[in-house]
């Protein structure tokens, strides 16, 4: 699910900060850039996107890397993921911005050495250096309006040779969240900053996703 959003097109206002139109009519709650939307559906325990497990690509992939590396997690949701890289010794950071979603994942995490914040990801600074950040329903989580802001954040955020590993909902979905994005957009949205080394189906996907997602790892160019 989404952490915070902004658009930040020659601005530095957070996107839940920004006046609506006068044509935007709908209330906060159901506005997904806007941090009540999530708060609503935690708060009603609707969590499709919530696998309550870690999934299979993502455990794999962390067994192949040679060493831990500082992760952030953006739209951490409950965070499950956070408590198995911790457990296995890795710095995460997990971030959100609805405040019942930090909740949740503090329920899940427990005592777990994860750093959980909640801000929002197009403002946050990190408190270390991000080396490798982990997307999960957090790009399709995102109104389009956004994506462009996404693709430049991400690039900001990793150094060359850093990665951006997840899951992407590939498919012609506009109406969301889930939003889907064409293999094309995507490639659009990175390809000038990073160079895809992995991509792969996806044979333990929720039903949300099922048979819409890929897993795949881009490198920081």
């Amino acid at each position: 699910m989404a952490a915070g959003s902004r658009v930040f097109e020659g601005s530095n206002l957070s996107m839940s900060d920004q006046t609506p139109s006068s044509t935007q009519i709908k209330p906060n709650e159901q506005r997904p850039e806007h941090p009540d939307f999530w708060c609503k559906r935690f708060g009603d325990g609707t969590t499709p996107w919530d696998a309550g497990k870690v999934p299979a690509a993502f455990a794999d992939f962390i067994a192949r890397q040679p060493a831990p590396c500082n992760m952030l997690i953006p739209g951490c949701g409950s965070a499950w993921e956070a408590g198995f890289l911790a457990e296995h010794g890795w710095p995460v950071t997990a971030l959100d911005f609805s405040p019942l979603a930090v909740n949740a994942a503090r329920e899940v995490l427990g005592d777990a050495p994860v750093d959980l914040v909640c801000d929002d990801f197009f403002t946050f600074i990190p408190r270390r250096p991000t080396q490798l950040i982990y997307e999960r329903a957090f790009l399709c989580a995102l109104p389009r309006k956004l994506w462009a802001d996404w693709g430049r954040r991400v690039a900001e955020l990793l150094p060359g040779g850093g990665l951006l590993a997840g899951y992407f909902f590939l498919c012609e979905q506009p109406k969301g969240p889930p939003f889907g994005i064409q293999p094309e957009q995507l490639d659009e949205l990175l390809a000038a900053n990073f160079e895809r080394i992995e991509d792969a189906a996806v044979d333990d996907s929720i039903p949300v996703f099922l048979g819409k997602e890929r897993w795949q790892v881009w490198r920081r160019r």
